[in-house]
C-alpha cells in the first residue's frame, strides 16, 4: 500500500470528490471532506469515518473560516484537493460582489490555497484542481472582466473558469514547485453527476437530468479515478507536476491560452489583487 496522506477534499459531499474521498479512505489515506451541504457532507464524512467541515464557496468569509479550521486541525497536509465547482445558468454577484462561477471554481479555491500556503509547503503537498475538457472552448480570457460584466453567458463563464484552473495550477508550480508543492490539473470525464442541477439555466439542467444523456455518461467512481491517481502518485515518477491530465496522460488537445505563462502570472496577480 501506499505510504499513507492526509487528503483534503472540496466538494465532497457528492459526486467525483465523494467518490474519491471513499476509495481514498479504502485505501487507507485520512481523508478530510469538505462541503456546502452539512447533511450531504456529514453523511459522506459518518460513512466513512472522516473529519469533516462545512463551506459555501459562494462566501469567502466561509472560506477563511475553512483555512483557519485546517490550519488548526491538520497537523501536514499532503494533498489539497480543489475539486469543488459548478456551472450556473443566470448571472448572480455573490455577497462579496463576483460572479457566483468565477469564485466558485477559481477565486475561492485560488483563496484557500493561498491560505494553506505554509503549511503546504511545510508538507511537500500536492495540489490538484478539477479543471474540465470544457477549456478548450474558452473564448479570450479577459483580466481586467473576470466577472464578464461584459459578455456573460453561463456556458462562457464555466469554460474561463475551467481555463483558470488550468492556469492557476502552471503558476503556483512555477512559484512554489521549488518550495516543494507540486500541482496538477485534470478533466475527469463527462461524470453522471449532480453537477449543474442547481444551475438557473433551463439548458443546463436538461443535460444533466435528461435520461438518454446520462446512459453516455461515466460514474463519478469512474470520473474519481485520476484525482485518486494524482493524490496517490509520486510526482516527477508517476505524473510531472504543473500539467494538465487527461485520461492519465498529459492533454494532448489544449486551449492555448493555457499554455502561455504570462497570462498564468497576469491572473494569479489579479486574483490577489480582488483579493485584497
Amino acid at each position: 500500500m501506499n505510504q499513507a496522506k492526509t487528503i483534503v477534499i472540496t466538494g465532497a459531499s457528492d459526486g467525483i470528490g465523494a467518490a474519491a474521498a471513499r476509495r481514498l479512505h479504502r485505501e487507507g489515506h485520512r481523508v478530510v471532506i469538505v462541503g456546502r451541504s452539512p447533511h450531504k457532507t456529514r453523511a459522506v464524512a459518518r460513512e466513512i469515518g472522516a473529519d469533516h467541515y462545512l463551506a459555501d464557496f459562494t462566501r469567502l468569509d466561509e472560506v477563511r473560516k475553512l483555512a483557519a479550521e485546517l490550519n488548526t486541525a491538520c497537523p501536514r497536509i499532503d494533498v489539497l484537493a480543489n475539486n469543488a465547482g459548478g456551472v450556473f445558468g443566470d448571472r448572480t454577484k455573490t455577497v462579496d460582489g463576483y460572479e457566483k462561477t468565477f469564485q466558485i471554481n477559481h477565486l475561492a479555491p485560488f483563496l484557500l490555497t493561498r491560505l494553506l500556503i505554509d503549511k503546504l509547503t511545510a508538507s511537500s503537498a500536492t495540489v490538484i484542481q478539477t479543471s474540465s475538457i470544457g477549456a478548450r472552448g474558452a473564448g479570450e480570457l479577459d483580466i481586467d472582466d473576470l466577472d464578464h460584466d461584459r459578455n456573460f453567458t453561463a456556458v462562457r463563464a464555466y469554460t474561463a473558469a475551467k481555463l483558470e484552473n488550468i492556469l492557476f495550477t502552471k503558476e503556483l508550480h512555477r512559484r512554489y514547485h521549488a518550495q516543494g508543492i507540486s500541482t496538477a490539473a485534470f478533466h475527469p470525464g463527462n461524470v453522471a453527476t449532480s453537477f449543474a442541477t442547481e444551475s438557473d439555466s433551463r439548458l443546463m439542467r436538461f443535460i444533466v437530468t435528461n435520461r438518454i444523456i446520462r446512459a453516455m455518461l461515466i460514474s463519478p467512481e469512474k470520473g474519481a479515478d485520476q484525482l485518486v491517481w494524482l493524490a496517490q502518485g509520486r510526482p516527477g515518477v508517476d505524473w510531472e507536476s504543473g500539467t494538465y491530465y487527461e485520461k492519465r496522460r498529459p492533454a494532448k488537445r489544449v486551449n492555448p491560452q493555457a499554455l502561455d505563462a504570462d497570462l498564468a502570472l497576469r491572473l494569479w496577480d489579479r486574483s490577489q489583487q480582488l483579493l485584497g
